[in-house]
């Protein structure tokens, strides 16, 4: 028997029945006191793991970052050359669209605006797509990306990020739901135009804000 491929796994026959039945919607704050916990999530102090049941073996040794696209200047970094432009520290709060929230996850990485700033987006670029290591994709509007707490981040908590948790580079864009925030970033493609990525052509929304509860389309 073959074994199966992420885009037909039981995880993600899950999930994309989740986005028909509306799952998870409730509309409410669950806790009306708490003003940093959006609609129909809890906390937790655990950091629970989230893939396509794929974890790709990347060492920092065989890293590489392409950003290309709708840039004046492509960039192609090694590990060693990510970490060596200016670094930033941020303390940000994680929600994902199963419902959990975790506060006060403190980030190393480096910062998207200065990303931005070294690969010079066209005019008319307006959207970025997330390429990582395991197939997975997922896409932005460029001003979602350009957040000024979001980063590519190589460390969580003082500590390099474990393979488990996207590791040696992820995005982190803390006010969207963390199925954006993409793991094991392997590429960032700049784009004229909007490319739905993996979970957002399998129900979910395009935008993803857990303020607004948009945890699935409209469509």
């Amino acid at each position: 028997m073959a074994d199966e491929t992420p885009s037909d796994s039981k995880l993600t026959r899950t999930k994309e029945k989740w986005a028909r039945e509306g799952r998870f919607l409730t509309g409410k704050i669950t806790r009306p006191e708490d003003q940093r916990l959006p609609p129909g999530q809890h906390l937790t102090k655990d950091w629970p793991v989230l893939d396509l049941g794929v974890v790709p073996p990347v060492s920092r040794e065989r890293w590489r970052l392409d950003v290309y696209g709708a840039i004046e200047s492509p960039v192609f970094w090694t590990f060693d050359e990510f970490i060596a432009q200016k670094q930033a520290r941020f303390t940000s709060d994680i929600h994902c669209v199963t419902t959990w929230s975790r506060y006060d996850n403190e980030w190393d990485g480096l910062a998207t605006r200065e990303l931005l700033a070294a690969c010079q987006p066209r005019e008319d670029a307006r959207f970025v797509t997330l390429h990582s290591h395991d197939g997975y994709t997922t896409n932005l509007a460029l001003e979602d990306f350009a957040a000024e707490d979001a980063l590519l981040a190589h460390s969580w908590s003082g500590q390099p990020l474990t393979e488990e948790h996207g590791g040696p580079v992820r995005l982190v864009v803390p006010h969207l739901y963390f199925w954006k925030s993409a793991k094991w970033l392997q590429a960032i493609e700049f784009l004229t135009e909007d490319a739905p990525g993996f979970w957002e052509v399998r129900g979910y929304h395009n935008r993803g804000d857990p303020w607004a509860e948009q945890r699935y389309s409209d469509d």
